[in-house]
């Protein structure tokens, strides 16, 4: 045998042992699906906000980190408020407005926003269709109103 095909040889060796070995097929696999249809997510009311309604998807929004969904009915106007939670929003319908340091922006269906660090702002839900939100909560949920009186809070 050539020296080059010994070389050859071993570095194919070599670069097999590292390769992860294939599952058995009666082998369980790793991780975890949840899978949950529209039809059984459960919607309860927000007693604080008439009209408006949550669906819990992992976690507890009283007590810490959460995934949610957040129905606000068309029309909906929350004054300036902010939150405890970091939280990470995907608008899943209708239009959602914003007011942030004095300026509107809308975000449509398929848009994404955030609010950290206890962000002042007002939100609003347009006319014509409910807006639903898919939340990713990284604390306790809350809203806290702001005096309307007072300059809000920022941060």
């Amino acid at each position: 045998m050539k020296l080059r095909e010994a070389v050859v040889i071993a570095l194919s060796s070599t670069v097999l042992a590292g390769m992860p070995v294939a599952q058995a097929k009666d082998a369980a696999p790793a991780g975890k699906a949840v899978l949950m249809p529209a039809g059984d997510i459960k919607w309860t009311d927000v007693k604080e906000f008439p009209g408006v309604k949550m669906a819990v998807l992992h976690g507890d929004p009283a007590k810490g980190a959460h995934h949610s969904m957040l129905r606000l009915p068309a029309g909906f106007n929350a004054p300036v408020h902010h939150h405890t939670a970091d939280h990470y929003v995907t608008v899943v319908s209708g239009t959602v407005v914003f007011t942030i340091d004095g300026k509107d922006t809308k975000l449509p269906a398929g848009s994404w926003f955030a609010f950290t660090g206890k962000k002042a702002h007002i939100t609003k839900c347009e006319a014509g269709a409910d807006c639903v939100l898919s939340n990713d909560a990284r604390a306790k949920w809350d809203v806290i109103a702001h005096d309307a009186k007072a300059p809000p809070a920022k941060k």
